[in-house]
């Protein structure tokens, strides 16, 4: 997964070249006990869109892997070698370990099977995630099978399998001390390992190429038959490349330096991993209760919807370059509402698992979202069934705030997500049920304390928790990942009244201010304004409710420029299946959603002198939206004045049909803060 914590998952089909004697775990890093692990030569290697090399130093061997959605291939090339070796282990993966699998050479250049994925093996939260998979695999080696073998650990029924556990002393030793199996043509065990052993001669070229489905094996079969069979190494390759190359060019950049072209491609990269392709590649997909279904054509199921990240940058930068994936992500949300029997949308779905990671309802930002925005293809009268269905199981109704640990991320992101099902209802003309979720919107001013001035944990019978000597920056007091300085801004949907309640336009630009003077420059993790955290995203933006618009577009170019490096490490914290690098894409473009669900985004200082989105047709009435930033420079952060379309602009904001209908905002830029333009 992309950039997630939580202990991550997939990572199935471990593929290891190697040379001499067979090794069948990993082994320690610090040597402490041997494997099959090797060094790598660092300046060898390769990283790119579609495309990854390195020499393995311990073996010599040169490695190469590329993909088609649904295939992987690599390449190794081998020094001279009497047992030259490809490995697999089809037990661990990431986070833990697969608890059943099964091989079947089918012929002398293929092998297929399955790797059965539950809670029991770990993976997603160590098991608390939920995720109960089965992977199936077809592949096909370019050297026949000839000399080839398993091994299969017996592991006790009583032993733990899951992250820690499996890389524990008892438990590799009981796998490195597996017998070896030859003779036989399939196996099924509960931790399996498979190796075909061969001669090579110096820089021979040996091949791996595998299709998996988690439908079943014919699944994989297909899907191997149909993008990549008929490939080599060179062709899949040239694909990739030419796929990735059309997906990164929806936004086209001039201007600024090598790094920030850098930073904001592999940005834009990293918003296209997740959410991925679910379904084979003739539509069909296994469903939330384990049956398998066809999309008929009509979309692309699709997993890993990372909800309470993703909602407030990573779609709504979709919802301009990518409607459709907008589209497939909310039809998979509403056909695992139905075939999983729950009827109501799951905040981080991981396949098909209500796995309940983080908080509050973001299923419901993201239709409201769509909606407004113009992308309803999907069946709108189940979608607005389950939206309200997820309300009143999670949700502020009886008490109107959440009375528990996390209480004020509870109350603030239902109230939010609330005002979404109002404009929802608004929108197809369900006036009772708007005026409702409208009120039902107000619950976060419930959990603001006068007496303190801010808002605060309250328990069930209507008390307040003890307020610790600084409440305000005590992280996860009533908050999660977060502290209430921090998570206390989440009001988006009504500014207006979360000024009032907190003493008025002076004492919250104040507040703010302070908030963004006490962040350290480098922004990791701290007490102020959290960019290695998504609850404070929007804050910057609030500039512009509160008519200062010259300080969003000063703290936004400053995050834009601290936050994210090109360096390996280039983000202050986890990617988090695109959220973090979608933000920049939409800041550094000078555009950002201070609320989804509204149309409204705001304008900030553009890091690049022009931005060019290509729009997609069937959603918009042009071809691209243009942003120009005349005399743009790293001390001219300053807009000056602004030009759309022609004419004179002095709003801060745009409305999203400013950008379908494809226009053309001319920014003027300048080194000090024109506090005229955008009030």
């Amino acid at each position: 997964m992309s950039g997630v914590g939580w202990f991550g998952d997939l990572g199935n089909f471990l593929v290891m070249p190697t040379t001499g004697a067979l090794k069948k775990i990993a082994g320690k890093e610090d040597g402490s006990i041997t494997g099959y692990r090797s060094r790598y030569d660092k300046g060898s290697e390769i990283a790119r869109a579609g495309f990854y090399s390195v020499e393995l130093t311990d073996y010599h061997i040169k490695t190469e892997s590329s993909a088609t959605p649904r295939c992987g291939i690599l390449k190794f090339t081998f020094p001279e070698n009497e047992r030259s070796r490809i490995q697999i282990d089809l037990a661990r993966r990431v986070g833990g370990t697969s608890v059943e699998q099964y091989i079947q050479v089918a012929d002398e250049n293929t092998i297929r099977g399955w790797i059965k994925c539950t809670p029991e093996g770990g993976g997603w939260g160590d098991g608390e995630g939920n995720v109960d998979y089965t992977l199936y695999f077809f592949g096909q080696f370019s050297k026949p099978l000839e000399n080839y073998g398993f091994w299969s650990a017996e592991i006790p029924d009583s032993w733990s399998r899951k992250k820690d556990d499996v890389i524990r002393v008892p438990y590799l030793k009981r796998v490195a001390e597996a017998p070896v199996i030859t003779g036989k043509d399939e196996l099924r065990g509960k931790h399996l390992g498979f190796y075909t052993e061969f001669p090579t001669r110096n820089e021979e070229e040996v091949t791996l190429k595998v299709g998996i489905s988690f439908v079943d094996m014919k699944g994989a079969e297909n899907n191997f038959n149909t993008e990549i069979a008929a490939l080599s190494f060179e062709d899949v390759k040239a694909e990739a490349y030419r796929q990735w190359n059309e997906e990164l060019s929806r936004i086209k950049i001039s201007g600024g330096t090598d790094d920030e072209k850098t930073i904001f491609y592999t940005a834009l990269y990293h918003t296209m991993i997740d959410p991925r392709i679910y379904t084979d590649a003739n539509g069909r997909y296994t469903g939330g209760d384990g049956k398998i279904y066809s999309t008929g054509g009509a979309f692309t199921k699709r997993t890993i919807f990372s909800g309470w990240d993703v909602f407030r940058s990573q779609f709504p930068l979709q919802t301009i370059i990518n409607p459709a994936l907008v589209s497939d992500e909310l039809n998979s949300l509403i056909t695992l509402a139905e075939q999983s029997g729950r009827e109501y949308y799951e905040r981080w779905e991981l396949m098909n698992a209500y796995s309940g990671c983080m908080l509050g309802n973001p299923a419901l930002s993201i239709l409201a979202d769509a909606y407004i925005k113009g992308i309803r293809t999907f069946d709108v009268d189940k979608a607005y069934r389950y939206a309200k269905n997820t309300s009143k199981v999670f949700g502020n109704d009886e008490l109107g705030y959440t009375p528990s640990e996390l209480s004020i991320s509870h109350t603030l992101e239902y109230a939010y997500t609330d005002w979404c099902i109002a404009q929802l209802a608004a929108a197809l003309g369900k006036e009772e049920d708007a005026v409702e979720f409208q009120k039902k919107s107000q619950a976060y001013r419930n959990i603001f304390d006068q007496e303190k001035g801010w808002f605060r944990p309250r328990k069930a019978d209507g008390s307040w928790m003890a307020w610790p000597e600084n409440a305000r920056t005590t992280e996860w007091y009533g908050c999660v990942e977060s502290n209430p300085y921090q998570q206390g801004w989440f009001v988006p949907h009504d500014i207006e009244g979360m000024v009032e309640l907190m003493g008025g336009r002076e004492a919250v630009l104040a507040d703010l201010n302070e908030l963004f003077d006490k962040t350290p420059e480098d922004f990791l993790w701290n007490d102020y304004y959290n960019h290695a955290n998504e609850p404070v995203h929007f804050v910057p933006f609030l500039f512009n409710k509160l008519e200062e618009p010259w300080n969003t577009q000063k703290w936004s170019r400053h995050i834009c420029k601290n936050a994210y490096r090109n360096e390996v490490e280039g983000i202050v914290g986890n990617e988090d299946a695109g959220q973090m690098s979608a933000w920049y894409v939409l800041t550094a473009s000078g555009i950002h959603p201070s609320c989804p669900g509204d149309t409204r985004f705001e304008i900030t200082s553009p890091v690049f002198d022009r931005i060019e989105f290509q729009l997609d047709p069937e959603y918009a009435s042009a071809e691209k939206f243009t942003v120009i930033a005349h005399d743009n420079s790293s001390s001219n952060i300053y807009i000056q004045r602004a030009v759309l379309n022609g004419e004179e602009y002095n709003k801060c904001y745009l409305d999203f049909s400013d950008i379908v209908h494809g226009g053309v905002l001319e920014i003027y830029m300048g080194d000090t803060p024109q506090k005229e333009w955008g009030r």
